[in-house]
Protein backbone atom coordinates (compact mmCIF):
# COMPACT_ATOMS: atom_id res chain seq x y z
CA UNK A 1 0.00 0.00 0.00
CA UNK A 2 0.67 3.63 -0.76
CA UNK A 3 2.17 5.91 2.54
CA UNK A 4 -1.32 7.44 2.82
CA UNK A 5 -3.38 4.07 1.77
CA UNK A 6 -1.06 2.64 5.19
CA UNK A 7 -2.15 5.59 7.57
CA UNK A 8 -5.66 5.67 6.71
CA UNK A 9 -5.93 1.69 7.16
CA UNK A 10 -4.49 2.46 10.37
CA UNK A 11 -6.45 5.45 11.40
CA UNK A 12 -9.44 3.63 11.02
CA UNK A 13 -8.26 0.69 13.35
CA UNK A 14 -7.69 3.31 16.01
CA UNK A 15 -10.76 5.46 15.08
CA UNK A 16 -12.70 1.88 15.67
CA UNK A 17 -11.16 1.29 18.93
CA UNK A 18 -11.46 4.79 20.09
CA UNK A 19 -15.40 4.26 19.33
CA UNK A 20 -15.80 0.44 21.18
CA UNK A 21 -13.69 1.97 24.30
CA UNK A 22 -16.13 4.90 24.90
CA UNK A 23 -19.76 2.86 23.71
CA UNK A 24 -22.42 2.27 26.02
CA UNK A 25 -21.04 4.82 28.63
CA UNK A 26 -23.85 5.83 30.09
CA UNK A 27 -25.24 7.50 33.67
CA UNK A 28 -25.88 10.96 35.29
CA UNK A 29 -22.29 12.26 34.28
CA UNK A 30 -23.32 11.17 29.97
CA UNK A 31 -22.51 14.80 29.06
CA UNK A 32 -18.70 14.67 29.75
CA UNK A 33 -18.99 11.34 27.18
CA UNK A 34 -20.35 13.84 24.78
CA UNK A 35 -17.85 16.04 25.22
CA UNK A 36 -15.14 13.82 25.19
CA UNK A 37 -16.28 12.30 22.11
CA UNK A 38 -16.68 16.00 20.51
CA UNK A 39 -13.25 16.25 20.38
CA UNK A 40 -11.68 12.74 20.30
CA UNK A 41 -13.39 13.01 16.42
CA UNK A 42 -12.84 16.19 14.97
CA UNK A 43 -10.49 15.14 12.39
CA UNK A 44 -7.32 14.23 14.02
CA UNK A 45 -4.52 12.73 11.91
CA UNK A 46 -3.71 10.32 14.59
CA UNK A 47 0.07 10.81 14.15
CA UNK A 48 1.54 9.55 17.36
CA UNK A 49 -0.48 6.28 17.81
CA UNK A 50 -0.25 5.27 14.22
CA UNK A 51 3.61 5.96 14.85
CA UNK A 52 3.45 3.86 17.72
CA UNK A 53 1.63 1.05 16.12
CA UNK A 54 4.04 0.77 13.11
CA UNK A 55 6.86 1.32 15.18
CA UNK A 56 5.85 -1.78 17.65
CA UNK A 57 5.15 -3.48 14.07
CA UNK A 58 8.79 -2.55 13.07
CA UNK A 59 10.42 -4.17 15.65
CA UNK A 60 7.75 -7.19 16.26
CA UNK A 61 5.90 -7.63 12.89
CA UNK A 62 2.92 -7.37 14.58
CA UNK A 63 0.81 -4.18 16.98
CA UNK A 64 -2.30 -5.97 18.22
CA UNK A 65 -0.68 -6.25 21.52
CA UNK A 66 -0.03 -2.06 21.57
CA UNK A 67 -3.34 -0.78 20.37
CA UNK A 68 -4.13 0.41 24.20
CA UNK A 69 -1.26 2.50 24.69
CA UNK A 70 -1.72 4.13 20.80
CA UNK A 71 -5.69 4.94 22.08
CA UNK A 72 -3.75 6.51 25.34
CA UNK A 73 -1.18 8.77 23.27
CA UNK A 74 -4.28 9.96 21.60
CA UNK A 75 -6.51 10.71 24.55
CA UNK A 76 -3.45 12.76 26.00
CA UNK A 77 -2.83 14.57 22.67
CA UNK A 78 -6.93 15.04 23.11
CA UNK A 79 -6.82 16.09 26.59
CA UNK A 80 -3.93 19.04 25.59
CA UNK A 81 -5.63 19.98 22.70
CA UNK A 82 -8.71 20.82 24.59
CA UNK A 83 -7.11 22.39 27.62
CA UNK A 84 -4.89 24.58 25.08
CA UNK A 85 -8.05 26.33 23.88
CA UNK A 86 -9.05 27.08 27.16
CA UNK A 87 -9.48 31.09 27.79
CA UNK A 88 -6.98 30.28 30.36
CA UNK A 89 -4.70 29.01 27.99
CA UNK A 90 -4.61 30.05 24.44
CA UNK A 91 -7.86 30.97 24.15
CA UNK A 92 -9.14 29.56 20.56
CA UNK A 93 -12.52 29.47 19.31
CA UNK A 94 -12.01 26.64 16.41
CA UNK A 95 -9.56 23.76 16.23
CA UNK A 96 -9.81 21.93 12.71
CA UNK A 97 -12.99 24.26 11.45
CA UNK A 98 -14.93 23.19 14.51
CA UNK A 99 -15.93 25.26 17.68
CA UNK A 100 -13.56 24.40 20.55
CA UNK A 101 -15.22 22.63 23.52
CA UNK A 102 -15.28 24.79 25.65
CA UNK A 103 -17.06 26.71 23.10
CA UNK A 104 -20.12 24.27 23.06
CA UNK A 105 -20.18 22.26 26.47
CA UNK A 106 -18.56 25.21 28.70
CA UNK A 107 -15.15 25.69 30.02
CA UNK A 108 -15.75 23.09 33.20
CA UNK A 109 -17.09 20.49 31.24
CA UNK A 110 -14.14 20.94 28.78
CA UNK A 111 -11.39 21.14 31.93
CA UNK A 112 -13.66 17.76 33.19
CA UNK A 113 -13.13 16.14 29.37
CA UNK A 114 -9.58 16.93 29.35
CA UNK A 115 -9.12 15.59 33.20
CA UNK A 116 -11.08 12.50 32.03
CA UNK A 117 -9.11 11.71 29.13
CA UNK A 118 -6.07 12.09 30.64
CA UNK A 119 -7.20 9.75 33.79
CA UNK A 120 -8.40 7.51 30.96
CA UNK A 121 -5.45 7.10 29.23
CA UNK A 122 -4.24 5.49 32.05
CA UNK A 123 -7.00 3.33 32.79
CA UNK A 124 -6.87 1.88 29.52
CA UNK A 125 -3.20 1.03 29.77
CA UNK A 126 -3.07 -0.45 33.32
CA UNK A 127 -6.16 -2.25 32.74
CA UNK A 128 -4.11 -3.85 29.59
CA UNK A 129 -1.34 -4.52 31.38
CA UNK A 130 -3.78 -6.52 34.26
CA UNK A 131 -5.33 -8.39 31.96
CA UNK A 132 -2.83 -9.22 29.22
CA UNK A 133 0.42 -9.56 31.04
CA UNK A 134 1.27 -13.47 30.24
CA UNK A 135 5.36 -13.40 31.41
CA UNK A 136 6.69 -11.33 33.63
CA UNK A 137 8.93 -9.59 30.48
CA UNK A 138 6.02 -8.88 28.79
CA UNK A 139 4.40 -7.16 32.22
CA UNK A 140 7.53 -5.59 32.62
CA UNK A 141 7.33 -4.12 28.55
CA UNK A 142 3.75 -2.81 29.47
CA UNK A 143 5.03 -1.29 32.38
CA UNK A 144 8.19 0.52 30.74
CA UNK A 145 5.68 1.65 28.12
CA UNK A 146 3.69 3.38 30.27
CA UNK A 147 6.32 4.96 32.25
CA UNK A 148 7.87 6.27 29.30
CA UNK A 149 4.28 7.68 28.17
CA UNK A 150 3.32 9.41 31.45
CA UNK A 151 7.18 11.20 31.40
CA UNK A 152 6.97 12.58 28.33
CA UNK A 153 3.49 13.78 29.05
CA UNK A 154 4.28 15.23 32.33
CA UNK A 155 5.86 18.37 33.37
CA UNK A 156 9.41 17.57 32.38
CA UNK A 157 7.67 16.89 28.96
CA UNK A 158 4.67 17.83 27.07
CA UNK A 159 2.80 20.21 30.42
CA UNK A 160 6.36 22.16 31.08
CA UNK A 161 6.33 22.74 27.24
CA UNK A 162 3.05 24.77 27.93
CA UNK A 163 4.18 26.12 31.23
CA UNK A 164 7.02 27.63 29.10
CA UNK A 165 4.74 28.94 26.29
CA UNK A 166 2.57 30.27 29.24
CA UNK A 167 5.87 32.49 30.23
CA UNK A 168 7.28 33.62 27.29
CA UNK A 169 5.96 37.01 27.31
CA UNK A 170 7.07 37.27 31.36
CA UNK A 171 10.48 35.60 30.86
CA UNK A 172 13.91 36.60 28.93
CA UNK A 173 13.00 34.03 26.29
CA UNK A 174 16.21 32.59 24.16
CA UNK A 175 16.98 30.51 21.54
CA UNK A 176 17.76 27.44 23.90
CA UNK A 177 14.84 27.83 26.02
CA UNK A 178 13.04 27.86 22.61
CA UNK A 179 14.05 24.82 21.50
CA UNK A 180 13.08 23.66 24.86
CA UNK A 181 9.65 24.28 24.39
CA UNK A 182 9.69 22.93 20.85
CA UNK A 183 11.05 19.27 22.49
CA UNK A 184 8.63 19.63 24.87
CA UNK A 185 5.33 20.48 23.13
CA UNK A 186 6.00 18.90 19.89
CA UNK A 187 8.84 16.63 20.26
CA UNK A 188 7.43 15.10 23.26
CA UNK A 189 4.18 13.03 22.09
CA UNK A 190 6.50 11.76 19.09
CA UNK A 191 9.35 10.37 21.46
CA UNK A 192 6.35 8.96 23.82
CA UNK A 193 4.91 7.00 20.78
CA UNK A 194 8.09 5.38 19.37
CA UNK A 195 9.94 4.85 22.40
CA UNK A 196 6.87 3.23 23.39
CA UNK A 197 6.52 1.09 20.51
CA UNK A 198 9.81 0.00 20.39
CA UNK A 199 9.39 -1.18 24.06
CA UNK A 200 6.07 -3.28 23.27
CA UNK A 201 7.90 -4.59 20.34
CA UNK A 202 10.48 -5.92 22.29
CA UNK A 203 13.19 -3.81 21.02
CA UNK A 204 16.48 -3.63 23.24
CA UNK A 205 18.22 -0.83 25.51
CA UNK A 206 20.33 0.84 22.29
CA UNK A 207 17.35 0.24 19.90
CA UNK A 208 15.10 2.36 22.33
CA UNK A 209 17.56 5.29 22.35
CA UNK A 210 18.25 5.16 19.11
CA UNK A 211 14.22 5.50 18.82
CA UNK A 212 14.33 8.35 21.71
CA UNK A 213 16.92 10.23 19.36
CA UNK A 214 14.92 9.64 16.18
CA UNK A 215 11.96 10.97 17.48
CA UNK A 216 13.38 13.83 19.00
CA UNK A 217 15.02 14.84 15.14
CA UNK A 218 11.77 14.73 13.17
CA UNK A 219 9.86 16.54 16.22
CA UNK A 220 12.24 19.35 15.99
CA UNK A 221 12.23 19.00 12.40
CA UNK A 222 8.44 19.22 11.81
CA UNK A 223 7.98 22.38 14.22
CA UNK A 224 10.80 24.25 12.52
CA UNK A 225 8.99 23.14 9.13
CA UNK A 226 5.81 24.97 10.89
CA UNK A 227 7.76 28.02 11.16
CA UNK A 228 8.50 28.32 7.67
CA UNK A 229 5.00 27.87 6.47
CA UNK A 230 3.52 29.79 8.98
CA UNK A 231 5.89 32.61 8.71
CA UNK A 232 4.11 35.37 7.41
CA UNK A 233 0.79 34.85 9.73
CA UNK A 234 3.64 34.76 12.57
CA UNK A 235 4.92 37.45 11.66
CA UNK A 236 1.89 39.76 11.80
CA UNK A 237 1.41 38.84 15.48
CA UNK A 238 4.99 39.31 16.53
CA UNK A 239 5.13 35.24 17.30
CA UNK A 240 8.46 34.29 18.38
CA UNK A 241 9.18 31.47 16.61
CA UNK A 242 13.13 29.59 15.25
CA UNK A 243 12.88 32.15 12.56
CA UNK A 244 12.86 34.42 15.09
CA UNK A 245 16.56 33.74 15.74
CA UNK A 246 17.42 32.30 12.58
CA UNK A 247 16.84 33.06 8.93
CA UNK A 248 14.96 31.09 6.84
CA UNK A 249 17.72 29.58 5.19
CA UNK A 250 19.60 28.04 8.12
CA UNK A 251 15.90 26.79 9.40
CA UNK A 252 15.74 25.02 6.19
CA UNK A 253 19.76 23.36 6.69
CA UNK A 254 18.34 22.69 10.19
CA UNK A 255 16.28 20.97 9.22
CA UNK A 256 17.93 19.21 6.45
CA UNK A 257 20.82 18.40 9.40
CA UNK A 258 17.85 17.02 11.63
CA UNK A 259 16.03 14.90 8.82
CA UNK A 260 19.66 13.44 8.19
CA UNK A 261 19.96 12.18 11.55
CA UNK A 262 16.91 10.68 11.97
CA UNK A 263 17.26 8.78 8.16
CA UNK A 264 20.65 7.30 9.75
CA UNK A 265 19.02 5.75 12.40
CA UNK A 266 16.52 3.82 10.24
CA UNK A 267 19.31 3.00 7.64
CA UNK A 268 21.01 1.32 10.42
CA UNK A 269 18.44 -1.25 10.58
CA UNK A 270 19.19 -3.58 8.06
CA UNK A 271 16.74 -6.17 9.68
CA UNK A 272 14.22 -4.39 9.63
CA UNK A 273 10.99 -2.48 7.57
CA UNK A 274 11.79 0.79 7.90
CA UNK A 275 10.29 1.70 4.70
CA UNK A 276 7.08 3.30 6.79
CA UNK A 277 8.99 5.12 8.68
CA UNK A 278 11.60 6.95 6.37
CA UNK A 279 9.04 7.61 4.11
CA UNK A 280 6.75 9.18 6.77
CA UNK A 281 9.61 11.19 8.19
CA UNK A 282 10.60 12.46 4.22
CA UNK A 283 6.37 13.59 3.83
CA UNK A 284 6.20 15.44 7.79
CA UNK A 285 9.45 17.34 6.53
CA UNK A 286 8.98 18.60 3.26
CA UNK A 287 5.36 18.68 3.57
CA UNK A 288 4.51 22.49 1.92
CA UNK A 289 1.47 22.99 4.05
Amino acid sequence: MKLDEVIEYTKNIIDEELRNLLKNKRGYQEKIFESINYSLFTGGKRLSPILLLKTCEMFSGDYKNAIPFALAIEMIHTYSLIHDDLPAMDDDDFRRGKLTNHKVFGEAIAILAGDGLLNLAFETMINHTLQNSRTIEEYSRHIRAMDEIGKYSGVDGMIGGQVVDLLSNDISMDEDKLLFMYKCKTAALIQASLVAGTILGGGNDEEIEDMRKFGLYIGLAYQIRDDILDEEKDRAVQKLTYLSYNSIREAENKISELSDKAINILESYKDKDTEFLEKLTYTLINRKY
